[in-house]
């Protein structure tokens, strides 16, 4: 398999994983600059030459998988008989720098009801590297001509046309999928909140409407619902940025889109001071660079957290 088609794999599996390319070599070496890896959990594809360079590359990029690692990294290695290595002697003569670049789970966003705001939603939220699911009781709100203006989408959209019990999706969607619920009946409305508050492995929950709307649903949610003040609050409603107060379709879709994306930011920030909690002792000297303070320690290689423009070499 390709390396490419082994990253759409892992997309497709919703697994993470890391793509590993041979940066630069210098002297004799395995492979030449530009031989690619991908590793996940349990299987890699492609090869960068085997040996303590593939092995070690391996391991830290696992170690990235389970730390949720966001950034780049780039790995030294020397490839000679002087260097003490942890899976054997590689003695080619030259030097070889590795770059690691994470492949996360993309995101995944559920928006239930495709009308006039939940289509605009669509339109801007396909420009984002996410998995878009657009949910419709309605077969003609879904028919593919209205949906075309998506074909080139950068995310992956995904069309359910559920014609009487569109909450049956909620279980199918992958974990931590952010649901939005925006359809043409407030009844479904209604049902979809409760059966969202029902299903543990979802992310966030947004309702569109009024205060007045958002009453009535509280108080039967709490009644009819069963559901206790503290789940309730998992909505979120109005939802938005409160300080655009346009009610155009497209206005009000680029306020909740925005609102979404600093949601996913701060998601990403809590998993990330999580993990930091996590692997750092306290005893350790926070001056200390990050490698050490996670306790990597790769014999015959170097290792440098890379900023995005990947300028940073060791």
């Amino acid at each position: 398999m390709t390396w490419f088609g082994a990253v759409a794999r892992l997309r497709a599996r919703r697994e993470a994983g890391v793509l590993v390319t041979v940066a630069t070599v210098r002297g004799h070496a395995p492979r030449n600059a530009g031989a690619k890896l991908v590793v996940g959990q349990d299987e890699t594809w492609g090869s960068i030459g085997g040996g303590n360079v593939e092995a070690v590359t391996i391991d830290r990029a696992r170690e990235m998988i389970a730390a949720s690692a966001a950034e780049p990294e780039l790995l030294d290695f020397a490839l000679n008989d002087k260097v003490t290595n942890r899976h054997g002697v590689q003695c080619c003569g030259g030097t070889v720098s590795v770059l690691l670049e994470p492949l996360p789970v993309v995101r995944a966003v559920a928006i239930f009801g495709v009308g006039h705001v939940g289509m605009e939603l669509a339109r801007v939220l396909a420009r984002q590297d996410l998995d878009l699911h657009l949910v419709d009781s309605r077969s003609d709100i879904l028919a593919e001509e209205r949906l075309a203006v998506l074909a080139d989408a950068v995310a992956g959209v995904r069309v359910h046309h559920t014609p009487l019990l569109p909450e049956e999706v909620l279980e199918t969607l992958p974990q931590g999928t952010h649901v939005l619920i925006m359809t043409h009946d407030h009844a479904e409305d209604a049902a979809l909140c409760d059966a969202a508050l029902r299903t543990p492995h979802l992310g966030s929950i947004g309702l569109i409407g009024s205060a007045a709307k958002w009453g009535r649903f509280r108080k039967r949610l709490l009644t009819e619902g069963g559901h206790d003040e503290a789940a309730i609050d998992r909505i979120k409603t109005p939802i938005g940025l409160a300080d655009i107060t346009g009610k155009d379709p497209a206005t009000i879709a680029v306020s909740v889109a925005a609102d979404l994306l600093r949601t996913f930011e701060a998601e990403e920030y809590g998993a990330q001071e999580h993990h930091r909690d996590e692997t750092v002792d306290p005893d350790t000297d926070e001056d200390a660079p990050a490698a050490a303070r996670s306790g990597f320690r790769a014999a015959g290689a170097n290792i440098a957290h890379a900023p995005p423009h990947l300028k940073t070499v060791v």
